[in-house]
């Protein structure tokens, strides 16, 4: 499997360089040259198979001949094996239709833990192979950060640099950063929004200076092979519930699209996915471009629901990619014009292309709190306020009512704790697994968020840039 960049212009890598490679030399995102594809048969065989089975089966076509069946498989029964469900991923039915695919037992209590516990083992697998170092970088909406700094705390060969907005994120996300202590774990508190840390993140890959001293790598869903163990997960559910002979509809709160585009794919690969339920808060940039086509970014508006206060979404360009035709060139064009103004329009073919597959609902304040509380008293189930969002969105869904339902529960309720006891009078304990998380020391570098700034601090204080 070889993979090639949304912009057309870059090398063409294979699984392992573009792991370690993360975002593309000419500003776009890495995906593979085809789509692999699975039969009936195949998912079929998929039952009553155990998690790490299955991961291992459905990565094993992106991986190619960069690992063997038995080397992946080993490192996905390590990486599922921390989980604190022995389903790693299962499921909970609310009524007839609708169901919760609970992607929080990991150990950072988000869903971000079931890509990057896998991401941390193929560097660290990757890297001792080459005997090379790696400085990651990344911004964090609240969750990618401490899911990312649990799975490479400690690790040979890598060393992180993980920016945050501050005072954007809850109590909980922060101390699961702040409060690791290695030494290969650096935590920057910025003074703007996730898109803002965003846009830094992705000029550091594109900058040669830095380029010249320091190898990057990238934690957030810019790199497919954290979007590539998202994947799994669609397939575990869907055989549960019937695949292949029967079809599911998923709804799924969405900031970054890194998630819901992982459901895209698995559709690629055979699935029978029914529909693809974007559910955006009131930061809500991908529901107008489903809608109308208008993909313009406005001001990130701070909500409960803190991992979706976002107005650039970057996998979406590798969504306008493949359904546009796979232009490299144009697509360059249109994300160059959309990077001056923030603001572009989706071409037909991209519009019609993502309506095979995909609808989207915006959901504000009051309409989250109604979902936690509705969740709650007809079903008894505490979600928190992005699991909130989409589950609203499901209820909104015009499916069929022999389709099943499924919402993504992307985060442990009692990572946002506040906002689930004001909608639901029920205050979430942290599970006994997260321990004594409110009496650690934090420890944080506050920065302006300034390019320059920032690019000094990380060059100071990477080993890389001094070994």
């Amino acid at each position: 499997m070889r993979y090639i960049s949304t912009r057309g212009s870059a090398p063409t890598l294979s699984f392992e360089e573009v792991t370690l490679t993360g975002l593309a030399s000419d500003g776009g995102l890495y995906l593979p040259q085809g789509w692999p594809s699975f039969s009936a048969d195949d998912i079929r065989a998929m039952r009553g198979q155990p998690y790490a089975e299955i991961a291992a089966r459905v990565m094993a076509p992106f991986v190619g001949d960069s690992l063997s069946f038995e080397e992946l498989r080993g490192l996905t029964e390590e990486a599922y094996g921390r989980f604190s469900h022995a389903a790693v991923v299962p499921l909970v039915q609310l009524d007839h239709q609708h169901w919760l695919m609970e992607l929080f037992h990991g150990p950072t209590l988000a869903f971000k833990d079931v890509a990057l516990q896998m991401l941390g083992l193929l560097f660290e697998t990757f890297l001792a192979r080459r005997g090379e170092q790696l400085t990651l970088v990344g911004a964090t909406s609240g969750d990618t950060g401490s899911a990312a700094i649990d799975a490479v705390a400690g690790r040979d060969g890598v060393e992180i640099f993980m920016l945050h907005p501050q005072g954007r994120i809850s109590d909980v996300q922060r101390r699961q950063m702040t409060t690791v202590r290695a030494p290969n774990i650096h935590n920057i508190a910025i003074s703007g929004s996730f898109d803002d840390g965003q846009a830094a993140v992705k000029r550091m890959f594109t900058d040669t200076e830095i380029a010249g001293k320091i190898r990057l790598g990238a934690v957030n869903s810019i790199n497919w092979a954290r979007l590539m163990a998202q994947v799994v997960y669609y397939f575990t559910t869907a055989v549960q519930l019937g695949a292949p002979e029967r079809s599911v509809a998923f709804s799924v709160p969405t900031g970054n699209f890194g998630d819901v585009f992982a459901g895209y794919v698995a559709s690629k690969m055979g699935l029978p996915v029914e529909q693809l339920i974007v559910a955006t808060n009131v930061n809500d940039i991908l529901h107008r471009a489903l809608s109308d086509g208008d993909y313009s970014a406005g001001t990130v508006t701070p909500t409960a629901a803190p991992s979706m206060d976002i107005q650039v979404s970057s996998n979406f360009e590798r969504l306008l990619f493949d359904v546009g035709g796979r232009d490299g060139a144009v697509m360059a064009e249109q994300m160059r014009g959309f990077e001056t103004s923030k603001a572009m329009q989706l071409t037909n073919s991209q519009r019609e292309g993502a309506a095979t597959r995909f609808t989207s609902v915006r959901v504000d304040q009051d309409a989250m709190a109604h979902s936690m509380r509705r969740a709650f008293e007809n079903s008894g189930e505490v979600i928190d306020p992005h699991t909130a969002i989409g589950l609203y969105a499901a209820y909104q869904a015009d499916i069929a009512p022999d389709v099943p339902i499924v919402t993504l529960a992307t985060a442990h309720p009692a990572k946002f704790r506040d906002a689930v006891e004001r909608a639901t009078g029920t205050r979430p304990p942290l599970p006994t697994r997260v321990g004594d998380l409110f009496a650690r020391e934090e420890a944080c570098t506050e920065l302006s968020g300034d390019y320059d700034e920032l690019t000094d601090f990380i060059l100071t204080n990477a080993a890389q840039a001094h070994g």
